[in-house]
């Protein structure tokens, strides 16, 4: 039985819009190739964040909605997106 989840994830403000979809693409290639099917993307845009992140004071907000059976897939985007300089931060929940 497969798990619906979802990502938010707020990348660095300097990159530009090839970079922005670029990355987008890099990270949902991420959970394709193990196995997830991404069901809705819901690109916020740019906002202001609360406090500062990395010496960042904005971030460009996405909303990323997959379901998988295997965890193989959230392990792996969990792994690599700690190590992408890229991304200020990501939060992975489970939805009902």
């Amino acid at each position: 039985m497969s798990k619906k989840y979802e990502i938010m994830y707020i990348l660095k403000p300097e990159l530009d819009e090839e970079g922005i979809k670029a990355e987008n693409a890099n990270l949902q290639k991420i959970l394709t190739d193990n196995g997830a099917k991404v069901t809705n993307v819901n690109e916020i845009g740019t906002k202001d964040l609360a406090y500062e992140i990395k010496k960042c004071k904005k971030g460009y907000y996405v909303v990323l909605q997959f379901e998988t059976s295997d965890h193989k897939a959230v392990q792996e985007f969990d792994r690599l997106t700690r190590v992408n300089s890229n991304v200020l931060r990501f939060l992975l929940t489970v939805s009902e």
